[in-house]
């Protein structure tokens, strides 16, 4: 049984601890949080022979640097970006071996949002509701990360056979232009049928006041038909509530679970990993469907 420690050597502009997420607490007004592209999640863990939902790193734009104590295998995939071991490029999307005390560095993207770090035996994060999930609403789970943190590392136990590990596997490109397709949402007859148009056939643009909470955008207000006061209603992940000055908010995984505005639609959950990766400006259309 082998353990290790990592170092935050540079943290990065948010980086965070994030697995499948806590699901089944929203009664108490908990969000699911977890890795905002799960797909990613998942493959990285696979091709170091983890368990699926086991706890990886999620950086934000800058990508992060660690230093373990020990030997172990790592695998930095998601937004594409340059990864070296102690200066010296190495394998983006693929597994790397870095030695005890050398600094693997997860350089800036390159195109998309988010990449994932991920190491053998997962991170062992401190479990809050059965997750290891950071949730930046809540304040649930491990905080983001710090220069100067040490993060544990599960234990690898019986190590799989380099043989039996795939070697790379094919990522998804972040996308040059973000199609979300949604169906209506429960208060869509707020909406004047001008503004339902607009929002299906409109072009929008990714704000860079977008977060882990939600996807902002820039574009065409939508019209209310009804101006009155909505009572906070129970929000699912992929809602898309439109605030006062009109432009739709996509709910991603940290979004409160109760709101106040008109939700118009509801993205299709398989949708949200690209919008996880869409970068500030990228195109962003609506489309019935989903």
């Amino acid at each position: 049984m082998t353990t290790v420690s990592l170092t935050v050597v540079r943290a990065g502009a948010l980086t965070t601890v994030q697995d499948a997420g806590r699901r089944g607490h929203a009664h108490l007004g908990v969000p699911r949080s977890g890795a905002l592209d799960a797909p990613a999640l998942r493959l990285a863990n696979r091709l170091l022979g983890n368990e699926p939902d086991a706890a990886v790193l999620e950086t934000t734009l800058t990508g992060c640097a660690l230093r373990p104590d020990r030997d172990v295998t790592v695998v930095v995939g998601g937004a594409p970006c340059p990864v070296t071991v102690d200066g010296r490029p190495v394998a983006w999307g693929a597994p790397v071996r870095v030695p005890a005390g050398a600094v693997l560095d997860a350089g800036a993207v390159t195109a998309g949002v988010r990449s994932y770090l991920a190491v053998a035996g997962g991170v062992a994060a401190e479990p809050v509701l059965g997750s290891r999930s950071a949730d930046l609403l809540s304040g649930l789970g491990p905080a983001p990360l710090r220069d100067g943190d040490v993060l544990p590392v599960g234990s690898t136990g019986t190590p799989v056979p380099p043989t039996a590990l795939p070697v790379a596997a094919p990522w998804p490109a972040p996308p040059a232009e973000l199609v979300l397709p949604v169906r209506p949402g429960p208060r869509a007859d707020w909406f004047t049928p001008a503004a339902l148009r607009a929002f299906t056939s409109a072009a929008y643009r990714v704000s860079p006041h977008s977060n882990r909470v939600g996807l902002r955008t820039e574009g065409p207000a939508l019209e209310r038909a009804s101006t009155g006061e909505l009572p906070s209603e129970g929000m699912v992940l992929g809602a898309v509530q439109v605030p006062p000055d009109g432009r739709p908010v996509v709910f991603l995984h940290d979004h409160p679970t109760t709101g106040g505005y008109p939700v118009i639609g509801v993205v299709a959950e398989s949708a949200l990993a690209a919008a996880a990766q869409a970068a500030v400006g990228t195109p962003l259309r609506f489309t019935l469907g989903g």
